[in-house]
């Protein structure tokens, strides 16, 4: 099918001879790159690779980013250990810098998770509850409606009743409508138990369920490579920095502004994973 859209980018779109002579220095290893425009304080673009050249070439041969690769003037990069510090870093940056083209990762330090208490499920706020150690919390949203949504999902996928989550009124002693329709399976109106509804609910939130912080306080993750080690230095699921001493991750001052959702989910793989990288503890 015909996209005038993507004719338009094609058409448009020139190989950047502009930044050839920046490929000569950037390194096939780990770490973060930045794109520039004309203002060095304010980047274009921030992003991530175990082979920082070869995915800035990709950039390169992509004509959807023409717009991007034309107002790029130079590019700068960090390099890391590792896949782990590279992560971490560029979620950072980018929360730090917000650069123009990145729409993901950004700050987002009110966030959403859902409850179970008692029978219902409720919809509860990371600045109202500690997130890095509360029981029973499932999923991060950004908005209390992609929580209210995943319920819903949820209980159309399972049956579940809506009057029973809360999430419409139940007239008392009468099934809901849902029932009539067959869509819920009759908590309601006793033909099921609440237990047997919970019990489905919870199996059905299982993948989504927050793990809590396994540390008693800051953590160092020592990222190895080539003789070479850096140290991550995380506080209740919190990126503080990295350094390249254990001397200098306990300077790091232990306060957590906010339960900090993307290093949350870049580090729960290596934390609790098999093959756990080497955890110091630093209180």
């Amino acid at each position: 099918m015909w996209n005038p859209e993507k004719e338009l980018f094609t058409e448009l779109y020139q190989y950047p001879e502009h930044l050839r002579h920046t490929l000569e220095n950037l390194p096939g290893s780990s770490g973060v790159y930045i794109f520039y425009g004309d203002d060095q304080t304010f980047p274009l673009y921030i992003g991530k690779s175990v082979n920082i050249r070869s995915r800035v070439m990709s950039h390169f041969r992509n004509p959807a980013e023409a717009k991007l690769l034309h107002m790029t003037r130079d590019i700068d990069y960090v390099q890391t250990i590792g896949e782990v510090g590279a992560l971490l870093l560029e979620s950072d940056l980018i929360k730090s810098r917000r650069p123009l083209f990145n729409k993901r990762l950004r700050t987002a330090r009110k966030l959403c998770s859902i409850r179970l208490q008692g029978f219902t499920a409720n919809i509860v706020f990371s600045n109202e509850v500690d997130f890095s150690h509360s029981e029973d919390l499932f999923g991060l949203f950004k908005t209390k409606m992609s929580a209210v949504e995943k319920i819903r999902d949820i209980a159309d996928q399972e049956k579940l009743c809506y009057g029973a989550l809360g999430l419409e009124k139940l007239a008392k002693n009468r099934a809901c409508f849902r029932f009539s329709l067959g869509k819920c399976a009759g908590v309601c109106c006793g033909k099921e138990t609440p237990e047997a509804h919970h019990e489905r609910l919870r199996n059905a939130l299982s993948a989504l369920k927050i793990r809590s912080w396994p540390y008693p306080g800051r953590i160092a993750i020592a990222e190895e490579a080539n003789g070479q080690t850096d140290y991550h230095v995380i506080n209740h699921w919190f990126y503080l920095g990295t350094v390249k001493t254990l001397e200098a991750a306990k300077e790091f001052d232990i306060a957590v502004p906010h339960f900090d959702r993307d290093s949350y989910k870049i580090l729960c793989k290596p934390l609790f994973a098999p093959d756990t990288p080497k955890i110091i503890l630093l209180d």
